[in-house]
Formats: structure tokens, sequence, C-alpha cells
């Protein structure tokens, strides 16, 4: 896996991102959240995108169940709104 440094930050992340848009906490069964969030961790990949308005919430729940053991070595992003 390769990383990359998030701007000025200092944060190291991979190029790669696992996203939620649409699937974990509605159309994929937490076995399976947790399976794909495992197999990306094991592939190297840190960064995950969710939103909360994906899933209506459901997609940053699901994983705030799966990565609390994780979180040393995980990095969330969300999309910042155009109205902001």
């Amino acid at each position: 896996m390769r990383y990359r440094t998030l701007g000025d930050s200092g944060i190291e992340v991979s190029e790669i991102s696992l996203g939620s848009w649409l699937t974990y906490g509605s159309g994929v069964e937490r076995d399976q959240t947790e399976a794909c969030t495992k197999a990306a961790f094991d592939a190297g990949i840190t960064l995950f995108d969710t939103s909360n308005i994906y899933g209506q919430g459901t997609a940053e729940a699901a994983w705030g169940e799966v990565l609390p053991g994780s979180r040393a070595r995980a990095m969330c992003s969300r999309p910042r709104s155009s109205s902001r």
C-alpha cells in the first residue's frame, strides 16, 4: 500500500480508501461490514470515507461499532457540504 500525507497535517493515510456510501449499516449486514473493514486493514487501508447522511447515519454507526479498537490506525473522512 502507498501512503500520502494529508496536506500540512502530518497525518499519513493510505492512497486508497474504503467508502461506506449506501452500504454499511443499511445494505450490508454488520458481520460483512466487519469482515470488509478487517480486510481493508489487512491490505493496509487506513482511510475510511463516511458521512452522517450515508444510510441516514447508519454507515457511521456501523463503523462506530467496528472501528473502536482500530482508531489509532484509522482516519475517517467526511465530505464537506458546499453550503458551509
